[in-house]
């Protein structure tokens, strides 16, 4: 099985590519997923994060206020990073369970792992290929503001919590650039498939 790493900065264009690689032919696991999955309720991660952080953050139907803990983290580094001690042991646990469950599946399935934070959390898991979404910030500012309602303060806030470009680029093997059409980021991703299932 091939194990790409899927990379890139918050609104970069990671599901774009995420979604095309998957219409190709790989598997797709994306973090994010895996995130809320380990804090779902009824699990040991929301208890922990609610220990944490406080029971006013469980809503009235169980789950977890989202918001309300993306305001307390990503305005203190501390945290964060307590967060992330909670979160990312379970959401490596629940990603080996998936990654084996492909692999049993299909020996020789390419699974293209999409992890916002592969240079914070993720970098030594193994990569066959890591691959980086680069946009410049002040269009990955603009999508967030226009496409996911978030005040631009709040978006300026998260974008400076995550590694930065040079930092991506550093531990890629390939990067798609993403700042122009979506035509243009899937013709890019349609040759990396090309490359990544020659050979």
């Amino acid at each position: 099985m091939k194990l790409i790493g899927l990379t890139g900065g918050i609104a970069s264009g990671k599901s774009t590519i995420g979604r095309r690689l998957e219409q190709l032919g790989a598997v797709r696991i994306d973090a994010d997923e895996l995130a809320r999955e380990a804090v779902a309720p009824g699990t040991p991660g929301l208890a922990r994060v609610l220990a944490r952080f406080g029971g006013e953050l469980r809503r009235a139907d169980g789950t977890l206020d989202r918001a309300g803990l993306g305001a307390i983290v990503f305005a203190d580094a501390e945290a964060l990073a307590a967060l992330n001690a909670i979160v990312h042991p379970e959401v490596r646990r629940l990603f080996d369970a998936r990654a084996e469950a492909a692999r049993a599946q299909d020996p020789d399935a390419v699974l293209v792992y999409e992890v916002p934070l592969l240079v914070e959390a993720a970098r030594d898991q193994g990569w066959d290929l890591v691959v980086t979404a680069e946009a410049p910030p002040e269009q990955r500012i603009e999508r967030m503001v226009e496409l996911r309602g978030m005040a631009e303060a709040e978006a300026r806030r998260r974008i400076g919590n995550q590694a930065n470009s040079a930092e991506r680029t550093s531990v890629a093997d390939a990067v798609i650039d993403t700042s122009g059409t979506r035509a243009e980021t899937l013709a890019q991703v349609d040759e990396l498939w090309r490359r990544i299932t020659s050979g």
